[in-house]
This record gives C-alpha cells, sequence and structure tokens, in this order.
C-alpha cells in the first residue's frame, strides 16, 4: 500500500495517476475526505481509497498510514512545514513505512538564501536519521505555476526580478510520472533527484512564448527584490513568508544559474515535457 500525503496538490495529484495507471494500492490523504479528488476514480481502474488525514492530527495520521509499507510526503511550504513534515515521518516510521518519498527543493542547503530551502534541508536531514529508505526528489519550478501568470498576461506585462537569467521549469506530471518510478521500482529508490524539463528560460523568453500563444504583446518588466516583494504583497495579496519567498528564489537565479538535468530521461527513459507544450496545451486559458 503505497500512501499519498498532499494527494490534492499539484504533484501528489500527478502522482495518483501516475500510479493508477500501474494498478498499485493506493490511499490518499485529504483534510476534506467528502471533497472529490481529481484521479481517484472512473478511467476502468479501481478506485483510490481515500482517508481523511491532518499533519496536525497525530490520530489521524495513525489510522491513514496502519498497513501502509510506503509514504509520498509533500506538504504545501509555509512557516510550520519542518515541524509538521518532520512529525509525519516519525509518525510513518513508528507505523513501519519502510520507505518515504519527499518533494525537496533544489536549493536544499543549510546556508541557502532562501529559507523554505534551509527548511526542506532540516525536513532531509531528519528523514536520513529516522532510519526508512528515503527518496529525495528536488524539483526546479512548476511549469503549472505559469498558469498564475494569466491575470498579468491579460494586461500584458508580467513582472519579476530575474532579468536575463534562465529558469528550470519542469511539469507536475513528470515530478509525478518520477515519484511512482521511485514507488514501484526498487532499483529507483534510495536516491536524491533534482529534476528540470528539458531547457532552462528567462523571464522574458517566457513573455515571448505567452506571446506566441496569445496572438498579443506581452512583455516582461524587471524590478528590483524590493520591488517585486512590495508589489506580490500590495497587489497580490500575498502574505509576508510567500512575497518573501518568491522574491528570494528569484534572486537564487540570478546568483546561481540553472541549467537543465537529464534526470526526467534518465529515470524514465523519455524526455521530460516542455513549456512550449503546456503552454499550447493551455492555451485558452491565457486568452480569456
Amino acid at each position: 500500500m503505497i500512501v499519498v500525503m498532499g494527494a490534492t496538490g499539484a504533484t501528489g495529484n500527478a502522482l495518483l495517476h501516475s500510479l493508477r495507471t500501474l494498478d498499485v494500492p493506493v490511499r490518499a490523504l485529504t483534510r476534506t475526505p467528502h471533497t472529490p479528488i481529481p484521479g481517484t476514480t472512473g478511467a476502468h481502474r479501481p478506485p483510490v481509497e481515500v482517508r481523511y488525514a491532518d499533519a496536525t492530527d497525530p490520530h489521524s495520521l495513525r489510522a491513514a498510514f496502519k498497513g501502509a509499507d510506503q509514504l509520498f510526503l509533500a506538504m504545501a511550504n509555509g512557516p510550520a512545514q519542518v515541524e509538521l513534515e518532520t512529525g509525519v515521518i516519525d509518525m510513518a516510521t513508528d507505523a513501519g513505512i519502510g520507505h518515504i518519498v519527499k518533494i525537496s527543493a533544489p536549493a536544499a542547503e543549510p546556508d541557502s538564501p532562501v529559507a523554505v530551502s534551509r527548511g526542506h534541508h532540516a525536513v532531509e536531514e531528519h528523514l536520513r536519521a529516522a532510519g526508512p529508505t528515503h527518496t529525495i526528489l528536488r524539483p526546479y519550478a512548476f511549469t503549472q505555476n505559469l498558469l498564475h501568470l494569466a491575470p498579468a498576461v491579460a494586461q500584458g506585462v508580467i513582472l519579476g526580478t530575474t532579468g536575463d537569467a534562465p529558469c528550470n521549469y519542469v511539469d507536475c506530471r513528470d515530478i509525478g510520472d518520477v515519484a511512482a518510478a521511485a514507488l514501484t521500482r526498487p532499483e529507483i529508490a534510495g536516491h536524491t533527484y533534482t529534476l528540470t524539463g528539458p531547457e532552462a528560460l528567462s523571464s522574458p523568453e517566457i513573455a515571448a512564448r505567452l506571446s506566441a500563444v496569445t496572438g498579443r504583446p506581452i512583455r516582461y518588466v524587471d524590478l528590483t527584490p524590493a520591488e517585486l516583494r512590495d508589489n506580490l504583497v500590495r497587489e497580490a495579496h500575498m502574505p509576508a513568508w510567500l512575497a518573501d519567498h518568491v522574491t528570494e528564489i528569484q534572486q537564487l537565479t540570478v546568483t546561481r544559474p540553472e541549467t537543465p538535468t537529464t534526470t526526467v530521461v534518465d529515470v524514465l527513459g523519455r524526455p521530460p515535457r516542455s513549456v512550449d507544450a503546456f503552454l499550447q496545451e493551455h492555451r485558452a486559458h491565457f486568452r480569456r
């Protein structure tokens, strides 16, 4: 039995789809069990078992982990992430789960300039000390996050603070496929994988490709980090910690040039999905 924690998130839900195609037993965890989870029914495959679980509720975790062999751990970034994820790891280990696949971050280092990445490093270290076999997935920016640009695209302008620095993107469906491989192919488990798409693209290049998809000019405006953070808080109504995170990530892109890895093709034997293919797939979303 494979438990998927974060089944309603982008990577967790992509993993559900991947695992269902393999016909392996899956238990999807959610804090809202009465709300349908995409990918858990239909398609002429056995339905996914859905259970209530909350990382702040040890009783629910004990029940959710009972009888499980493996755990996929993906939680939304946030100020309490280290405390919650380490607690989940301890509960899973106590329940006898022998393999944990964790979604982490590329710059998961103790001295990373990105606070969330420092948190991921702390969780990784806790996981190593806890004892079970563990596989770490370190994806770069989700291609699906480009969908959040739609309101800005409608105004003809996207903002950032990366200048001409190239940025890696990776489709969450590729992350799900790699996670499924780690959970079903023992030779894949027990390693750390950095995941990217086939090319790194600068913000001006993203703007140009959005222009091609929408048929109208989209330009990129480069801001200072302070200007971007202020805009995210005032205009996008982001909480301060999240605005800090976005700004820190973009500045890391500038100071640490990003290049694609071959991990997806090495693990899956096929190339990763491209940004161009994703934008074409969702062109109606950007043309609204």
